[in-house]
């Protein structure tokens, strides 16, 4: 075995594996309104030399400027089942999208590029993860490639977004119970 990934697994657990074989890569959601990983998660991973690869980076596309809570959501779409698309969690992540939107704006970029170029800012060990299922997303996805962003810049989008703003969980509650990444050790 040369490598060896773990996914959504807490500090406790990557320490565990790390004592059995070393560990390459932390997969996790990251993002401006997932940022649970940005304690003992992250400076776990940074003290042991794994880097990330964070999925999620546009929260599934809640965050990315093109959400409306008018869409039509199939029963198959994770989204329909998902806390921070429902009700009234949904009408406040959509005021923070906003929020990002106005920053965005004032920095000539889309919503969605300035949420990619935030979670690429975040750090060298940490590499966003995005999906397209369309050339226009991923001309825009590209796009924050070129986005620089100045401490006044990342001020501006944590004022927007602060850590710990987002309505809602993640996933259902009987999902978060089996995330490891989620589970609140002592």
């Amino acid at each position: 075995m040369r490598h060896v990934g773990l996914s959504e697994v807490g500090a406790e657990t990557v320490l565990r594996a790390a004592a059995v074989h070393p560990i390459a890569d932390l997969q996790i959601e990251y993002s401006l309104i997932s940022r649970g990983i940005e304690g003992d998660i992250l400076s776990t991973c940074r003290e042991l030399g794994i880097g990330v690869t964070a999925y999620g980076v546009l929260s599934r596309g809640l965050i990315s400027g093109h959400w409306q809570t008018t869409q039509n959501l199939a029963g198959n779409d994770f989204r329909a089942h998902s806390p921070r698309f429902q009700g009234e969690n949904a009408e406040r992540n959509l005021q923070l999208v906003e929020a990002l939107r106005r920053t965005a704006e004032a920095k000539g970029v889309s919503v969605a590029q300035i949420a990619i170029a935030w979670a690429r800012r975040r750090a060298p060990d940490i590499v966003p993860l995005i999906g397209a299922r369309r050339r226009d997303p991923l001309a825009e996805a590209l796009g924050a490639l070129d986005v620089v962003l100045t401490p006044d810049d990342l001020s501006a989008i944590e004022y927007a977004v602060p850590k710990g703003a987002a309505a809602g969980d993640r996933y259902a509650a009987a999902q978060m119970a089996h995330l490891d990444s989620e589970t609140r050790h002592g």
